[in-house]
């Protein structure tokens, strides 16, 4: 299993519509990709405009093939990219240990 993990930060202010869109956009789009798996989101609690997203994929290239050059891509970014204050900077990760 894969973790995807990206650093989000929005506009100020938009907490409220930007959890609401992203779940949408998770619930509705990325929910529907080839190997997804399940997804977190957490708020900055000394960044309230930071979230971390979290996507569990069962391969690499479930994320960056089978969703980022499909269709579902555009869907989402369509959804939660306005809120954007930057670029999300995005990361993978291997499970190594758990507890």
């Amino acid at each position: 299993m894969i973790l995807e993990l990206a650093d989000i930060r929005i506009q100020p202010g938009q907490q409220a519509n930007f959890e609401k869109a992203i779940e949408q956009g998770i619930q509705s789009v990325i929910a529907r990709a080839k190997g997804f798996q399940g997804a977190k989101v957490n708020r900055g609690v000394e960044s309230p405009d930071r979230y971390v997203l979290q996507i569990f994929w069962d391969t690499l290239e479930d994320h960056t093939v089978g969703f980022r050059e499909s269709p579902l891509f555009a869907e989402w970014r369509a959804i939660v990219g306005p809120f954007f204050a930057a670029p999300p900077a995005v990361e993978h990760f291997e499970l190594t240990f758990k507890s």
